[in-house]
C-alpha cells in the first residue's frame, strides 16, 4: 500500500473528524481560572471514583498482546470517551505530563535513569473535568529509540497504535523544534506502511491521500526544557507559530532536502488541528529533577507550573471525543473492541484497516442495538398491553407505539448498518414477537369467554337437563331462553377477539339438541317446523358471514398497522441517513478547507509546483461534496428503495390470508 505526497516519498496516513483551525493565531485556549483547575486536581488527589493506571498493550520481547483485565475496565464505560496518547523519545519527561492531566503527581511510572520506565502503553481512565458523561483516557506509551529494544519496527506499531486509538495525539521532545527533532519523529512518515483507511485498495494501488485527513486526531506539540526567546526576526511570536516556521519546507530538490521536508510535509497535510507548548525547565537541581513527582510546587520553576497548568486547562477543554467516522461518538467499551481488533491484526502480520476494524466493531454493537431494540418492545408490550385486548385495533396501536420507541432505539445505538440488514432483522423479529403477542390475545379471549359462557349457560343447560323444553311449545321456551343467553354474554365487558367465534362454537354445538326440541314440540305444524328449521339455518349463516367479517376487518387493520410499520422504518431510517449526509459533508468540508490552507500556503512559500499538484484531488472533493449536497443523493435514494422493497416483503405475508377471507365471504353471498 502507498501513497504519494509532491514529494514522491511515502507519508502519514489517519484521520480525524473536527473542523480545522487556521495555521496562526488559530486557537482560542479555554483557560481555566486557577481556583477551578486546583479545585478539580484536589478532587482527583483524594481519589474520588479514580482508578490506577493499568498496563493496556504489553510488549513483551517486541510482541504485542492486550491486558484483558484493562479491557473489561473499558467494557464498563458505555459512555463516549476523550483519548488523549502522549508519544515521544524514552526519558522526556511524558509520563509526567499526563500525570497532571490526572491530577496526580503519581499514577504513571516516571523514572529516573537513562531505562524506559514504561513499557507498551498504559492507561489511566479518570473522569472528564469539564465534558458530563464522558472519560478522560490518558494513553502514557513506551519511549521511542529505547537502545534496550533494539527493533525500531515495535516503536512503529507502539506510535502508530497511538495514532489509531486517540483523538488528541501529543509529541513529546526536548530542547527545541529543529531538523533533529523532525528526524526524530520519523515513525509519522511510516504510517502508510503500518496503517490502511479501507479494505479495497484503488485500482492504482494508492491511497487516497484525502481519506486519510478525515482520521488524523488533533496535534499536539510540547517542547520540553526549551530555552530559546520566541522571537523571529527580532518580533515576538506564539508557540503556534513557531510550530508553523518549524513546519515551512526548506527549498531545493536535492534527496536530502527532500527527507528533511517529509516529516514537515506530513504533519501540515495530515493533522488539520495542531498546537504547541513550550515548557521551561522544570528546576536545575538535577537532584530534585530525578524525584520531580515528590517535588513540592515551591521547589518548581513558577512559569514551568503555569505552563502546565495551561497545558491541562487547554486538554480539559479542547480535546475533543473520540469518534469513528462521520463523527460517530466512541464509548470506552468500543474503545476496548477496537484495542483488540488493532493489537490481533498486528499480531497476524496483516496491516490494520480502519474499515475493517470499524465494520467488525459496527457488527458486534448493531447485533447489541437489535437486541437491545427488541427486548425494549417485548417489555413495553408486556407492560401496556391487558390481555385480552377488547378490541384488535387496542393492540395494534399498543404495539405501533412499541415499535417505534424499538426503531429509535435501533437508530440510537447502530451505526454502519450496510444495506440496512440488521434494520431489516429487527423488522422480521418485532414482526414475529407481535404474532406471538396477538396469539397470546387471542388464547386469552377464548380462554376468558370460555369461563363466561360456562357461567352464563348454565341455566340454560340446566333446564334442558330437566327437561323444561320437552313440553307442547317447548321450541318456543328454549328460543326466548337462548335469547337471554345471548344478551347476558354480549353484556360481559371486554371478551377480546375471540368473543363472537366462541360464541358461534357454542351454538354450533347446540344446533342438534335445538332440532331435537323442535321436531319434539307438538304444539308445532309442519309448515311452522319447516320455517322455524330455515329460520335457524338463516342465523347460523348470518352469524358466520358477521364473523368473516370481523376477521375480514382485522386483516384490513393488519394491512393498515403493517403501512404504518413500513412508513415508521422509512421516517427514521431516512432522518438517520439524512444526518449521515449533513456528517460526511461536514467531514468533507473540513478535509477541503484544510486542503484549500496547504494549497495556499505552498503557494505563498513559492512551492507552485507542489500546490497545483493539489488542484486535481481537491476539485474531486468539490464534486463529492456537490453531489452529496444534493437533496436526492444518489446512496440515500438507492438505500431508500432497496430497503423500501425488501421491507414489504417481510411485512406483506399475511395477504394471502387476506384473499382467502375475502373468497369465503365471497362464497357466503352467494348461497
Amino acid at each position: 500500500m502507498t501513497c504519494r505526497l509532491r514529494t514522491g516519498l511515502l507519508v502519514v496516513l489517519t484521520r480525524r473528524d473536527e473542523r480545522p483551525c487556521h495555521l496562526e493565531n488559530s486557537w482560542t485556549c479555554g483557560v481555566w481560572s486557577r481556583e477551578t483547575l486546583l479545585s478539580w486536581q484536589v478532587a482527583m488527589a483524594s481519589g474520588r471514583d479514580m482508578m490506577a493506571p493499568i498496563s493496556l498493550v504489553e510488549n513483551d520481547n517486541a510482541q504485542l498482546s492486550v491486558n484483558q483485565e484493562a479491557i473489561e475496565t473499558l467494557e464498563k464505560i458505555s459512555h463516549p470517551v476523550v483519548v488523549v496518547a502522549i508519544v515521544g523519545l524514552y526519558r522526556t519527561g511524558k509520563s509526567y505530563l499526563m500525570n497532571r492531566l490526572a491530577g496526580q503527581n503519581h499514577g504513571f511510572p516516571l523514572g529516573s535513569t537513562v531505562q524506559s520506565k514504561t513499557k507498551g502503553i498504559w492507561m489511566w481512565c479518570v473522569p472528564h473535568p469539564s465534558k458530563s458523561d464522558h472519560t478522560l483516557v490518558l494513553l502514557d506509551t513506551e519511549g521511542l529509540g529505547d537502545v534496550e529494544k533494539g527493533d525500531s519496527k515495535n516503536d512503529s506499531w507502539i506510535f502508530a497504535l497511538a495514532v489509531l486509538l486517540c483523538s488528541t495525539f501529543i509529541y513529546n521532545s526536548m530542547s527545541t523544534i529543529n531538523n533533529q527533532a523532525l528526524e526524530h519523529l520519523h515513525y509519522v512518515t511510516e504510517l502508510t506502511q503500518l496503517i490502511k483507511a479501507k479494505s479495497s485498495p484503488s485500482p492504482d494501488g494508492e491511497e487516497d491521500c484525502t481519506e486519510f485527513v478525515a482520521f488524523f486526531p488533533d496535534f499536539i506539540w510540547a517542547v520540553r526544557d526549551f530555552t530559546l526567546e520566541l522571537k523571529l526576526n527580532g518580533h515576538p511570536i506564539t508557540e503556534d507559530q513557531y510550530l508553523d516556521n518549524a513546519l515551512k519546507l526548506a527549498k531545493g530538490k536535492n534527496m536530502n532536502i527532500q527527507i528533511s521536508n517529509l516529516c514537515r510535509e506530513c504533519i501540515m497535510e495530515f493533522f488539520p488541528t495542531r498546537k504547541c507548548f513550550v515548557f521551561d525547565r522544570p528546576t536545575n537541581d538535577r537532584k530534585l529533577l530525578a524525584d520531580i513527582e515528590n517535588a513540592s510546587e515551591n521547589q518548581l520553576n513558577p512559569k514551568f507550573q503555569e505552563k502546565t497548568k495551561e497545558f491541562c486547562s487547554y486538554i480539559f477543554t479542547n480535546a475533543k471525543t473520540k469518534t469513528l467516522r462521520e463523527g460517530v461518538p466512541v464509548t470506552g467499551n468500543w474503545l476496548g473492541k477496537l484495542v483488540v481488533t488493532y493489537v490481533d491484526t498486528i499480531n497476524s502480520g496483516a496491516v490494520p484497516c480502519l474499515e475493517n476494524a470499524v465494520t467488525s466493531l459496527a457488527q458486534l454493537e448493531n447485533s447489541a442495538a437489535v437486541q437491545k431494540a427488541a427486548d425494549h418492545y417485548s417489555e413495553k408490550m408486556t407492560q401496556r398491553l391487558s390481555l385480552p385486548t377488547d378490541t384488535f385495533q387496542e393492540l395494534l396501536e399498543v404495539h405501533a407505539a412499541c415499535e417505534k420507541e424499538a426503531i429509535a432505539i435501533f437508530m440510537e445505538h447502530s451505526f454502519k448498518d450496510e444495506n440496512q440488514e440488521f434494520q431489516k432483522n429487527l423488522v422480521e423479529i418485532i414482526k414475529n414477537k407481535k404474532e406471538d403477542f396477538v396469539l397470546q390475545n387471542e388464547e386469552a379471549s377464548v380462554k376468558y369467554c370460555q369461563v363466561k359462557l360456562d357461567e352464563i349457560s348454565k341455566t340454560l343447560m340446566e333446564s334442558i337437563s330437566a327437561g323444561t323444553f320437552s313440553v307442547p311449545g317447548g321450541y318456543e321456551l328454549y328460543r326466548k331462553a337462548k335469547e337471554r343467553f345471548e344478551q347476558d354474554y354480549h353484556q360481559v365487558p371486554r371478551k377480546g377477539v375471540k368473543a363472537n367465534e366462541v360464541l358461534q362454537s357454542f351454538l354450533q354445538s347446540q344446533a342438534a339438541l335445538e332440532k331435537s326440541i323442535l321436531q319434539a314440540d307438538k304444539a308445532l305444524t309442519v309448515g311452522e317446523k319447516t320455517a322455524a328449521e330455515a329460520r335457524a339455518r338463516n342465523e347460523i349463516a348470518e352469524k358466520e358471514r358477521e364473523l368473516l367479517k370481523q376477521k375480514l376487518q382485522e386483516q384490513q387493520q393488519e394491512m393498515e398497522a403493517q403501512q404504518k410499520s413500513f412508513q415508521e422504518n422509512i421516517a427514521q431510517l431516512t432522518e438517520k441517513l439524512e444526518k449521515e449526509r449533513e456528517n460526511l459533508l461536514r467531514e468533507m468540508n473540513m478535509m477541503l478547507e484544510h486542503k484549500l490552507k496547504v494549497q495556499e500556503t505552498l503557494l505563498n512559500e513559492g512551492f507552485r509546483e507542489k500546490s497545483e499538484l493539489m488542484s486535481e484531488e481537491i476539485n474531486q472533493l468539490k464534486n463529492m461534496i456537490d453531489d452529496t449536497k444534493e437533496e436526492d443523493t444518489p446512496w440515500v435514494t438507492k438505500a431508500l428503495d432497496k430497503f423500501g422493497d425488501e421491507l414489504t416483503s417481510i411485512l406483506s405475508s399475511p395477504a394471502k390470508l387476506l384473499g382467502q377471507i375475502v373468497k369465503g365471504i365471497g362464497s357466503l353471498f352467494k348461497k
